[in-house]
């Protein structure tokens, strides 16, 4: 596989959902050494986050993330990436073995325009690996979007350590009206992410993933 360091540059369009999720669904599938933060009694915040890289970024790809919880450690707040799928080979070899992110290869189709709806809001993207769908996010049309910068810390786990990178992030965002449909096969449907509290567009999108730094031992194994 050929890849580039970190760094990664990427340039493109995204669709983003919270939701809030269970700490007890999540909690097995986070690292003992993270400590789960809670926005409400039980509750942590995740969600879906799907996106297109086109020109301008390291390589070109469709990615899906499952954000499925808020963590800390040592002083440190990160998002938890519990499940990723991407349609690049090269992309999921370099998420394995710079950031130890549990990338997948799935298949991405993006529906929708103008004048052609796919869904009753305009628009969807649907992830799939062969005949099993993982999921699907029906979006609306994006038309009021403010420039917004962002940075935030990713946590990610190796064999021994723990790790965590920093995203750099800028894109015109502006809310529109989600809905998401994960079927009972799909590899993380035990999360049961329901119905988004906010959907968010994210157009002219540059995201600059940076280099993971160990931040701490791991004590057991645990699996995704």
């Amino acid at each position: 596989m050929v890849y580039s360091p970190a760094p990664w540059h990427l340039q493109g369009y995204a669709v983003q959902t919270l939701q809030l999720v269970d700490v007890a669904r999540v909690r097995p599938l986070v690292p003992s050494e993270l400590e789960i933060v809670c926005l409400l009694p039980g509750k942590t915040l995740g969600g879906i986050y799907i996106s297109s890289y086109g020109l301008g970024s390291v390589m070109e790809y469709n990615e899906l993330i499952v954000v499925s919880a808020i963590a800390s450690y040592a002083g440190k707040w990160g998002a938890w990436i519990s499940h990723i799928y991407v349609d690049n080979p090269n992309s999921a070899a370099g998420g394995r073995e710079i950031w130890k992110l549990p990338k997948e290869l799935a298949q991405f189709s993006w529906e929708g325009s103008d004048s052609v709806k796919a869904s009753p809001l305009g628009y969807r993207v649907t992830v799939s690996q062969g005949n099993l769908q993982l999921c699907s996010l029906n979006y609306s049309k994006q038309s009021f979007a403010l420039p917004v910068p962002f940075s935030g810390n990713v946590f990610s786990a190796g064999c021994s350590n723990l790790l965590m990178f920093k995203g750099e992030f800028q894109s015109r965002i502006g809310s529109i009206k989600g809905e998401v449909e994960i079927p009972e096969e799909s590899n993380f449907a035990s999360l049961k992410l329901g119905q988004p509290l906010l959907t968010f567009g994210c157009e002219d999108m540059r995201l600059i993933a940076g280099a993971p730094q160990i931040v701490g031992n791991r004590a057991a194994e645990f699996s995704y």
